[in-house]
């Protein structure tokens, strides 16, 4: 008998999901409902969207649907090390064994919808734009939508309800109403904006297309840059709430004093209007997620950050989204698609990485600059003794977490003492 999957959000994970099930053969058809606008369709301001990053862990992922990889590198620019800028114009460059793949998000999605849509037809795959989740009754197993376009309400069935649907997700919403569910909600402590430059013939002169660019300033701003294939560069400056200058900022002079005097480089390729377009954006803030469980019954899965949302501090949201679609599809594997055993076991496997994947997006990183520094030292020691003796020396932590796949718990495990020191002094400077 066929199954209907209902997937909530068309986000990277969503549409993935969808072409791991129709790939096993005839078993399932596929749904899935979508609050925004379809992406192919309609046209998206480059300045609203923002870059992600694929390790390994996100790559072997999409590696594992024929033509995904080759559509999402056709799409990217590869990153062959972190440049770290200091104020003073001087440059420390940290290579990386494993390039990343960087694209915009937007294209991402889109990539994976041309590749599902072309490989699939009505009779297996719908796909619904302007649809918004507003409930969802378990017992039945129906959920409410509304067309946003029409206004009007409908309700669907399914056998599985797969909640894709982001860091506010109204599946997990529901779990709410359900015995001894649990959630932890809360905002990472630094607010962002994201910056775009389309100053595209100066851009290469400037700053390495395949390099990750930082800039770090005392008050803890934190300011990531990179490269777009389309030649424009796009990125985030992430920033304490208080007492800091970014949410100050009110005239466009004032924007382009403020870039060209703590980040020269771009500053010197700022446009009055891209100075403009930064300085009207709103003010962003990242939550994070922590839950006791990513299932409901047999029939309802989170995945995503609608499971465990982190911050974009070490680049792996999507990474982990991805990977919950290939621990799902080797737990149907396992279990011969018994749903109601593969839900109850996706929670058991994937609950101690999602876990350890949001500790590790709060805590990897200190904010006090003198932490900032010993963790800079710790990361270069950590470096040598590896590869010194890789058998008594563990990698270093940013390379565990950007260049292998090992389980986001055993790198918590083994980075346990560096991850309370951080917590502590986080704290401490935020109460």
């Amino acid at each position: 008998m066929v199954k209907k999957i209902a997937i909530i959000g068309a986000g990277p994970s969503g549409l993935l999901l969808a072409h791991y099930l129709l790939h096993r053969g005839d078993k399932y058809q596929v749904d899935i409902y979508e609050r925004r606008n379809d992406p192919r369709t309609v046209s998206f301001s480059n300045s609203r969207t923002y870059p992600i990053s694929l390790n390994e862990r996100g790559m072997s992922a999409l590696r594992k649907i024929e033509g995904l990889e080759e559509a999402v590198k056709a799409i990217s620019v590869e990153m062959t090390g972190t440049m770290f800028h200091q104020k003073n114009g001087k440059t420390r460059l940290t290579p990386r064994k494993k390039p990343l793949v960087t694209l915009d998000r937007t294209n991402l999605a889109i990539a994976l919808l041309e590749n599902l849509t072309q490989k699939y037809d009505n009779n297996r795959l719908n796909i619904h734009f302007n649809c918004q989740c507003t409930s969802v009754d378990f017992a039945p197993k129906k959920v409410k939508l509304q067309n946003l376009e029409t206004e009007e309400d409908f309700t669907i069935d399914y056998d599985l309800l797969v909640g894709a649907d982001g860091g506010r997700s109204v599946v997990r919403e529901s779990f709410v109403t359900t015995e001894d569910f649990e959630c932890e909600q809360k905002y990472y402590p630094n607010d962002y904006k994201s910056i775009y430059l389309d100053s595209s013939e100066k851009l290469g002169t400037h700053l390495k297309a395949d390099n990750i660019h930082t800039w770090r300033l005392d008050d803890g701003t934190l300011m990531v840059a990179l490269h777009q294939v389309d030649g424009t560069m796009s990125g985030a400056i992430n920033f304490p709430p208080e007492k800091n200058q970014v949410a100050n900022l009110s005239t466009t002079q004032e924007v382009l004093k403020f870039f060209q005097s703590n980040f020269p480089e771009i500053g010197r390729l700022m446009t009055q209007e891209e100075a403009e377009a930064f300085l009207n954006k709103p003010i962003s803030r990242i939550l994070t997620v922590r839950c006791n469980r990513y299932h409901q019954g047999d029939s309802v899965l989170l995945i995503g950050d609608a499971a465990h949302a982190v911050s974009s501090s070490i680049g792996q949201g999507c990474n982990a989204a991805l990977e919950d679609v290939v621990v799902f599809d080797n737990l149907l594997n396992e279990y011969s698609d018994n749903l109601a055993d593969v839900l109850k076991q996706f929670t058991i496997r994937r609950k101690p990485d999602g876990l350890a994947l949001v500790e590790l997006g709060d805590y990897a990183f200190p904010s006090s600059t003198g932490l900032f520094i010993e963790f800079i030292l710790r990361e270069s020691i950590a470096k040598i003794l590896h590869k010194v003796s890789p058998k008594n020396f563990a990698p270093s932590l940013i390379d565990l977490i950007f260049e292998t796949t090992i389980p986001y718990s055993e790198i918590l495990n083994s980075y346990k003492g560096w991850i309370s020191k951080v917590k502590k002094s986080n704290e401490s400077l935020i109460w």
